[in-house]
């Protein structure tokens, strides 16, 4: 029982922070992709940059706090790293699925970026970052 507890408080709090983590993501993409006009690619990497430290901070102490290990800050950090960039490219795949093979609009990748692309994170941050 306390596991499933466990669980259901880190997907309570991932939504939480994950998703205005998602948000703050989205709008640096929106915005340098639409309105200024930088190629979706780019805007889409400058999301990720942006993002990348605040989500170790706010996942590592909040959204995972109390989950797996802690004495191993080098391990979880590279795991976070790894996990983000698989997350990258992910998005990055949309992007260019989206605006470039299918010539839509820079926003319409905004729907798996926002949601697909969190849910396989939280899955991977939670069973190798924070995990073990």
């Amino acid at each position: 029982m306390f596991r499933s507890n466990e669980l259901l408080r880190q997907m309570v709090r991932y939504a939480i922070s994950g998703g205005a983590l998602t948000l703050f993501y989205s709008a640096i993409y929106w915005t340098a992709a639409v309105p200024v006009g930088i190629h979706p690619l780019i805007a889409n990497s400058m999301a990720f940059v942006t993002t990348l430290i605040l989500g170790f901070v706010v996942h590592s102490r909040w959204s995972f706090a109390g989950h797996g290990r802690r004495d191993r800050p080098v391990r979880a950090m590279a795991f976070f790293l790894a996990v983000n960039l698989a997350g990258f490219a992910l998005n990055s795949f949309w992007v260019w699925l989206i605006t470039v093979h299918w010539g839509l609009s820079p926003s319409w990748p905004l729907l798996p970026i926002i949601f697909v692309t969190p849910w396989l994170s939280f899955y991977l941050n939670r069973r190798w970052t924070f995990g073990g």
